[in-house]
């Protein structure tokens, strides 16, 4: 065995134990739930920008992109750009043309304004309205026809119901090997009453969503590998790897 596959057989080593951890797993609800009394995940910026997300996550989506290429990555839910900016830099570093989608039902003038400003702009294409809108469904379709492989991530309303349309509408543009990521599926692993002025909850949410529709769906199987080694996620069961086409 080589140096290099000796040190990666330890890696999957590592993620056999932390997948048996039940403490380190309940450890780490306990320290999300605890870290968003401070909004701990809006302290973070990728190249100018608030991301707001986990460091873990966005170590996550890094490997992903980077191991599976897309040449479109559509992304629901923009906030302050950063992810976008985050996907753009990642295809901008695998080159080619690989653009990034944003959607989003307000994205606010000064958010705006800053996307428009910033280097990787060219890589960006903003659609303001619902992800879920029969208008902005048809323009994501016309756009990913062009495209090899699009990954899909969802990050926009959180609720159950928004969030089952989101995946029956966009999931069919992932093709084998390719990743659907849904995040703040963690919100059902959350005390109750943690988000008091949300539409939101245990029971209605992102990862009530993927339940319902791995159940109906057998494109798709959660990536346990990946979401074990992050152990500090916002999106347990929401790494979906299509495994047919």
């Amino acid at each position: 065995m080589s140096e290099v596959a000796k040190f990666f057989a330890e890696v999957a080593a590592n993620i056999e134990g932390l997948k048996n951890d039940a403490e380190l797993q309940e450890m780490s609800r306990a320290w999300i739930a605890k870290s968003g009394e401070h909004r701990y995940t809006y302290n973070f910026t990728w190249l100018g920008r608030p991301i707001i997300q986990l460091p873990a996550d966005i170590m996550a989506l890094q490997e992903i992109i980077w191991r599976t290429r897309p040449d479109l990555i559509v992304e629901t839910g923009i906030a302050h750009g950063g992810s976008l900016i985050f996907s753009a830099s990642m295809l901008e570093l695998l080159g080619g043309d690989g653009m990034v989608l944003g959607i989003d039902i307000d994205i606010r003038e000064h958010n705006r304004a800053e996307i428009d400003a910033h280097p990787l702009r060219r890589r960006i294409t903003l659609l303001e309205g619902s992800s879920i809108s029969a208008e902005i469904v048809a323009e994501v379709h016309r756009m990913a026809g062009s495209r090899q492989r699009t990954m899909v991530i969802l990050d926009s309303n959180h609720t159950h119901e928004h969030v089952a349309a989101e995946l029956a509408l966009y999931s069919p543009l992932v093709r084998m090997g390719g990743y659907l990521v849904v995040l703040d599926t963690v919100i059902e692993d959350m005390p109750d009453g943690l988000f008091p002025d949300r539409d939101w909850g245990k029971g209605n949410n992102p990862k009530t969503a993927v339940w319902q529709f791995l159940r109906d769906n057998d494109r798709f199987r959660i990536d346990a590998d990946l979401q074990a080694k992050l152990q500090i996620t916002v999106a347990p069961d929401g790494y979906l790897e299509c495994v047919k086409d």
